[in-house]
């Protein structure tokens, strides 16, 4: 599947999946906002108010085949409040790390050199070959006009 174009019913079917509409749709979606996280929640929201027919379980479903297929990637975040929450974004094949707002629940993506050699270096050095690892930074967004914690209050 290319991944700078939206998905078509064929992209779907090489994969092994049926191209249904809320296939298409969640799945276009991602693709319309690359380089965000969304919950299900989230997902099922956006496309509440195009698309009366998709139901939250749709969501839920079309999410985890998704991830099992290797389109999406599902991280689980925590929040200050001590919940976690199903966190999803496009695969876009490239490794990187990420930083999680307690207070709004914002997730900023970054990738380091030197925090990804290190990582490599304890592995080594513990007697394990590295395969995967996910590294989720915790804080307090510190920028004066983030809209994300308008959002959350």
């Amino acid at each position: 599947m290319n991944k700078n174009q939206n998905p078509t019913p064929a992209d779907l079917r090489d994969i092994g999946l049926k191209a249904t509409g809320p296939r298409i749709k969640i799945l276009d979606f991602f693709h319309q906002n690359g380089g965000t996280h969304f919950s299900a929640e989230d997902v099922f929201m956006a496309l509440a108010q195009e698309d009366k027919e998709i139901g939250l379980a749709t969501v839920y479903r079309v999410l985890t085949q998704f991830e099992q297929a290797g389109l999406l990637l599902r991280s689980h975040f925590e929040s200050s409040k001590g919940d976690s929450r199903a966190i999803y974004e496009l695969n876009e094949g490239q490794h990187h790390d990420h930083l999680v707002c307690l207070d709004c629940g914002h997730v900023e993506e970054f990738v380091d050199e030197a925090i990804e050699k290190r990582q490599r270096d304890i592995a080594k050095n513990l007697g394990f070959k590295l395969q995967e690892h996910a590294l989720a930074m915790y804080g307090h967004c510190q920028k004066k006009n983030c809209r994300n914690k308008q959002k959350a209050s």
